[in-house]
């Protein structure tokens, strides 16, 4: 595989790590999970990234279908992706941690529900827009099947690392403690924010040619 291809997937998996910052919800997983079982907590973490795994591969072969059906250009959904992406970064600079990717509703869904691995965790703080929007976006910008190909591997070795990150958790949690995990929420949102303008920038270079002359 040549270097370009590799750099591409590399893109991605860092994108994907700022996007869902799992590092960032390892406090709020050892919430949900706190009056679990080890077996029971270790069934939830496996569950959220299987799910998160599925919606994400859905939204790569099944995203450019939506936005020809919608006839919306792959520009245009780039420029709204970098928007969303921005968004979340600025929460995320601001220490708002998960209040932006869920809503009241949703968590008290998310008490009621013995389930806690699809919802609140896989969708949708971790398969949120965000991720599902640049899932899509590199889908259609990389369409051929090895790209593809690569893409989901990419998907399936983040999710791997995610499952990896929450079996750990507690751990993890009480090692960094608040403030390490605030700091590497911060770093993520700058990344993603970084992502954000370069996704719009691409868009608005396509859109209007003229800005760039």
């Amino acid at each position: 595989m040549a270097y370009n291809d590799f750099s591409i997937f590399l893109h991605f998996f860092l994108g994907l790590l700022a996007t869902v910052n799992p590092i960032g919800i390892m406090p709020i997983f050892v919430s949900l999970t706190s009056h679990m079982e080890h077996d029971e907590r270790s069934k939830t973490a496996r569950t959220a990234n299987l799910s998160v795994a599925i919606i994400l591969i859905c939204s790569l072969l099944g995203g450019q279908f939506l936005l020809d059906m919608f006839s919306i250009s792959l520009d245009a959904f780039r420029v709204a992706g970098g928007l969303l992406l921005i968004s979340i970064a600025f929460s995320m600079m601001s220490g708002k941690l998960g209040e932006d990717k869920q809503n009241k509703q949703e968590k008290n869904e998310s008490i009621s529900r013995e389930q806690v691995g699809v919802v609140p965790l896989a969708m949708p703080l971790m398969a949120g827009p965000g991720a599902i929007s640049s899932t899509i976006v590199y889908g259609s910008r990389y369409p051929t099947t090895l790209d593809l190909f690569g893409i989901v591997i990419t998907i399936s070795v983040f999710c791997f690392g995610c499952w990896a990150l929450f079996r750990s958790a507690p751990f993890i949690v009480r090692f960094l403690g608040q403030t390490g995990i605030n700091v590497i929420t911060r770093i993520m949102g700058l990344i993603l924010a970084a992502l954000g303008v370069e996704f719009i920038t691409n868009g608005l270079n396509n859109l209007l040619p003229g800005l760039s002359g």
